[in-house]
């Protein structure tokens, strides 16, 4: 039952007109009353700053914002919770609802009354601080560093034991099989796709190459040449330590390098597996271009990257471009592929794998919230939170065609116009 004149209540009333009706959520305020459907998801406020970042920052930012500093809190399944949220944002069209300048009076009244009015919070220790030119260099790097040095230690927790943090795929539905399955068949996939099979000792460049799971691969499993390029140090320590570990110091080499400074080129086959998204709109064809120069004529290029529809926020919404992945860009998958030709490479296939980035974040969900304990423990709760979101919203959003996940398979075609594409994908399907 709801009291009137409870915070709750008044929240109740405010927001009805909003969101079209009976609140989606079951509401908790700082007071203990509460307010919505006994049956619909529970939110509980806890403070009231949780409204004030709400006011300075409406929508996904400022939920983002108290969620993860506990402010705001869902009990339960996350993921049931904010899918039911989805839906009915969507059936109710309320992306579109603009409130009424009387609606408007009447939230800034109520806010006050409530003490919520005041300056804005500072932003969670765990959001994102990235300065200079968008994409120089120097960006770029502190960019990568936010998300990718969070700690190898707590990436060794959520991935596989290959430490590939890219879309596995999945050719099983067989209940033994699994993640580290599904990993181990996309990086057999990725080294087929580009040749790596056809001898031994072939030159491969690796162009954003994280935790060196496909270099390791491809050095072990297809006595390849294997050159790795990261601009995340912790990367490079972890990839150069597994190096030694497995006796591969002559045939792989890792390199703090950024994808415009390769030297040694051309290769005989190059992939970048899930890097793509982070070099910009403005710079994609300089990406692209550098892919093109560092394969030899007739060789492959495999490029795996995220898209998004046109004009559907292409950084992945306020939450990704805020506290996971700064200055990120994503595109239609068939715009990427037009980007990627002007550059002198010609596209042979594009594969897409969105149904299987849904299992695969899956996974990573169920270890995360398996050994929920142990991450807080290790990166504090707060960080801890922030990955909870980041699973949960990435999932749907795969889930939902929000977002795709393609391999783009590309050759650079000789003089004569000679590749070494064989005639069917028999060869590497």
């Amino acid at each position: 039952m709801t009291t009137t004149g409870t915070v709750a209540a008044r929240l109740e009333t405010l927001l009805r007109p909003v969101v079209g009706g009976e609140l989606p959520v079951r509401l908790t305020a700082w007071d203990g009353s509460t307010a919505g459907p006994v049956d619909a998801p529970a939110v509980t406020l806890r403070s009231p700053d949780a409204l004030r970042r709400l006011l300075w920052s409406p929508g996904e930012l400022g939920a983002a914002q108290a969620y993860v500093t506990g402010e705001l809190d869902v009990e339960g399944d996350l993921n049931a919770a904010l899918t039911h949220v989805w839906e009915v944002v969507r059936t109710r069209h309320l992306s579109a609802v603009r409130p009424t300048p009387r609606a408007l009076v009447d939230l800034v009244r109520t806010a006050s009354s409530l003490g919520v009015i005041g300056r804005p919070l500072p932003p969670p220790a765990s959001q994102a601080v990235v300065t200079g030119r968008l994409h120089s260099l120097m960006r770029d790097r502190a960019a990568i560093s936010h998300h990718y040095d969070l700690s190898n230690d707590f990436y060794e927790f959520v991935l596989d034991p290959q430490m590939a943090y890219s879309s596995g795929y999945w050719t099983s539905d067989a209940p033994d099989y699994g993640l580290v399955d599904a990993q181990r068949d996309k990086l057999d996939l990725v080294c087929r796709k580009i040749g790596l099979d056809a001898r031994p000792g072939m030159r491969f460049l690796d162009v954003g190459c994280g935790w060196g799971s496909l270099s390791l691969h491809a050095a072990e499993h297809f006595d390849a040449q294997v050159v790795g390029v990261t601009i995340s140090r912790e990367q490079k320590a972890f990839v150069d330590k597994r190096i030694a570990d497995r006796g591969l110091a002559d045939r792989v080499e890792i390199r703090i390098q950024d994808y415009r400074e390769v030297q040694g080129g051309p290769f005989d086959a190059v992939a970048s597996i899930e890097m793509g998204e982070h070099v910009g709109e403005k710079n994609y064809p300089v990406y692209a271009r550098a892919l093109f120069e560092n394969v030899v004529p007739g060789g492959r290029v495999l490029v795996q990257q995220m898209s998004r529809r046109a004009g559907d926020n292409p950084g992945g919404g306020a939450f990704i471009e805020s506290f996971i992945a700064p200055d990120m860009f994503m595109r239609p998958v068939g715009a990427t592929v037009a980007m990627i030709e002007e550059s002198g490479l010609e596209v042979r296939d594009v594969h897409a794998l969105r149904e299987h980035y849904v299992r695969t974040v899956d996974a990573w969900y169920e270890t995360f919230e398996s050994r929920w304990d142990e991450v807080v423990a290790m990166v504090g709760e707060e960080v801890a939170r922030v990955w909870r979101l980041y699973l949960v919203g990435g999932g749907m959003a795969f889930r939902d065609g929000r977002m795709g996940v393609d391999q783009i398979l590309a050759t650079r075609p000789d003089e004569h116009g000679h590749t070494t594409m064989p005639p069917t994908r028999a060869s590497y399907a």
